[in-house]
C-alpha cells in the first residue's frame, strides 16, 4: 500500500508589526509633528477598544474625526504650541482643545493612553495581513501570460482586418471605375444601335422607291 503524500498548507494570514520606536515624543518642526500625529491616530485606531467602537458604520466617521482632532492637538502640545495656536491649526475652539488634552473626552483619553504607551516603549501596532496562497499567485501569473498571448493574437487579427478593409476599399474603387466605364460603353452601344436602326429604315425606304 502506497502512503499518500500530505501537502502542508501555508497559513493564509500573518501579522505585520509596525515599529514606532523612532516616532518623536517631543517633536521639533511640522514634519515631526505629523509623524507623532499619524502614529497616535493609527495606534489608537488599532487598539481593541476603538476597533470595537468603530464597527458601527454610523459611529465610525465621528470616531475617526474625534481621534484625528485629539491626536493633532496632542502632537502640537508636545511640540510646545500654545492652546490658541493649536485651536487655529486644528479648527476647534480652545475649550474643546482643552477637553481633548485633559482627557475629558473619550477620544482624548484614548489618545493620551496611546501616547503614554508610546513613551514607555510598550506600544506595538500589529496589523493582520492576508497572505495569498502560492497556488493562487501561480494561477494569476498563468492567466496574465494567457492574457498577453490573447492580446498578441488580437493585435495580429486587427492588423489582418485592417489590410482586408484596405483591399475591400481598393476593390470598391476599382468596381466603381469599371461600372462607370460600362455605363459609358453602354451609352455608346445604344447610340450605335439607334444609328443602325435609322440606317436600316433608310435602306428599306430606298428599296421601296
Amino acid at each position: 500500500m502506497v502512503a499518500e503524500e500530505k501537502k502542508t498548507l501555508e497559513p493564509l494570514s500573518e501579522e505585520i508589526t509596525i515599529d514606532l520606536s523612532r516616532v518623536p515624543l517631543a517633536p521639533q518642526g511640522k514634519r515631526e509633528i505629523q509623524q507623532l500625529e499619524m502614529a497616535l491616530i493609527i495606534a489608537t485606531l488599532y487598539s481593541p477598544e476603538v476597533l470595537e467602537l468603530i464597527r458601527d458604520p454610523i459611529e465610525r466617521a465621528t470616531w475617526v474625526d474625534s481621534l484625528a482632532v485629539a491626536a493633532a492637538a496632542l502632537a502640537r502640545q508636545k511640540a510646545g504650541y500654545p492652546i490658541s495656536k493649536i485651536a487655529d491649526e486644528v479648527g476647534r475652539s480652545e475649550t474643546m482643545i482643552r477637553a481633548y488634552l485633559s482627557g475629558k473626552t473619550k477620544a482624548g483619553r484614548l489618545v493620551l493612553q496611546t501616547y503614554e504607551k508610546l513613551k514607555k516603549g510598550e506600544l506595538k501596532i500589529v496589523v493582520p495581513f492576508i497572505k495569498v496562497p502560492t497556488e493562487m499567485v501561480e494561477r494569476v501569473q498563468k492567466l496574465e501570460e494567457e492574457l498577453k498571448l490573447l492580446n498578441n493574437v488580437k493585435k495580429e487579427y486587427e492588423e489582418k482586418l485592417k489590410k482586408l478593409e484596405e483591399e475591400i476599399n481598393k476593390l470598391k474603387t476599382e468596381n466603381e471605375k469599371l461600372k462607370a466605364e460600362i455605363d459609358e460603353k453602354t451609352k455608346i452601344i445604344n447610340t450605335i444601335k439607334e444609328k443602325l436602326l435609322a440606317l436600316k429604315e433608310l435602306i428599306e425606304y430606298i428599296e421601296k422607291l
